[in-house]
């Protein structure tokens, strides 16, 4: 079974390349998002590769005025992990940890794109991920995240926006997590959901600041990091003793995040109002019902679809994952500085610290 992956000094088994050990949870994945600085689009791609199920999918989503344009597409690899073409999505690797083009060809839907990410700074490695679900391993996996600004066009019902002076973030993850059907045996005991996710990759002109949060039920963190990147400097850690954040009433949004960061205090507020851009997670296949990841949709299939953006949607698991275009303030000694970046937000369950309650009821 070898592939065009032999060729690179890339094994970390006996096996070819394209073989990933024994769990068929075993996927590899790329995903970028960017926005202007005024929020009038918000844009994000991913492509994933899960080796056991032998699939590789992609999604491009566009959000512009009041909709969100989701392209998706899914395809059977033949073990050849390296052609990273779905359909009309390409993802081309220019120079590795540095710079990556996205296209996206003529198709049945009125998106297409040629846009390249450039870092801003080296990536940063999370944590590794490893959560069980009683005795079974739910989650082992590793990510890079990484700031960059875009280049390049993308045209939506036939107009092109040029995206130069858009930055964003990409991230690079791989190891095991659900992927594909749902499990047909899972742990006999079961366990009520709980799952609170907080990320917020944060551009300023000078710095690059992350942070996240997986908390448990009680809301004690299993897996957490913070970290303000200097560009062409320094990056230094932190760990509040505390995340102050409030949501919206009758929502599970965040209104409000603010952290210690041990040099200063870092401050994020999600837009609210005209200025609010809110990206559904779902158009990248997240929760979807019919496209989550690693779904087998045959040799080749593509869809499309417009997702309108109403503020006040429903709770329920298309809606509960997003990413919330966000402005921030920073103070590092002393001098404050003023960005832009995303609060990702995913909250099923209870949350003891922040007042959740129930699988998914809202915030008092």
């Amino acid at each position: 079974m070898l592939t065009k992956g032999d060729e690179y000094p890339l094994h970390q088994t006996p096996e070819p390349m394209a073989l990933s050990g024994g769990n068929r949870n075993f996927y590899d994945r790329y995903f970028f998002n960017g926005y202007s600085a005024d929020g009038k689009i918000f844009f994000a791609a991913a492509l994933g590769i899960y080796p056991q199920l032998d699939i590789m999918d992609a999604a491009f989503c566009v959000s512009i005025g009041g909709k969100q344009h989701n392209l998706r597409a899914s395809k059977r690899m033949d073990s050849e992990r390296l052609d990273l073409t779905v359909g009309p999505i390409t993802i081309t690797i220019i120079e590795p940890l540095e710079k990556l083009a996205l296209t996206v060809t003529g198709n049945d839907s009125p998106v297409t794109a040629a846009i390249r990410f450039t870092a801003r700074h080296h990536p940063i490695e999370e944590p590794r991920f490893t959560r069980r679900d009683g005795p079974r391993l739910m989650m082992d996996y590793t990510r890079l995240t990484q700031n960059g600004d875009w280049s390049g066009t993308i045209t939506v019902d036939g107009q092109a926006i040029d995206i130069a002076g858009c930055q964003g973030t990409r991230d690079r993850s791989w190891g095991i997590r659900p992927i594909g059907a749902a499990e047909s045996q899972p742990p006999p005991a079961g366990t009520f959901p709980k799952f609170w996710w907080l990320w917020t990759p944060l551009n300023f002109d000078r710095h690059a600041c992350f942070f996240h949060s997986n908390d448990d039920g009680d809301g004690l963190p299993w897996n957490r990091r913070g970290v303000v990147d200097a560009i062409s400097g320094e990056a230094k850690e932190f760990e509040p003793e505390t995340i102050d954040l409030s949501y919206h009433s009758g929502s599970r949004r965040i209104r409000q995040v603010a952290l210690d960061t041990g040099n200063g205090k870092l401050r994020i507020t999600p837009r609210t109002g005209d200025a609010a851009r809110t990206f559904y997670m779902s158009g990248l296949g997240y929760l979807h019902p019919q496209w989550g990841h690693g779904m087998d949709h045959g040799k080749l299939e593509t869809s499309y679809d417009v997702i309108a953006l109403d503020p006040n949607p429903a709770i329920d698991m298309t809606t509960i994952h997003i990413q919330a275009l966000s402005d921030a303030v920073l103070t590092v000694d002393g001098e404050e500085h003023h960005g832009i970046g995303v609060v990702e937000q995913l909250f099923i369950g209870p949350h003891a610290t922040s007042g959740l309650t129930g699988l998914m009821d809202p915030a008092p």
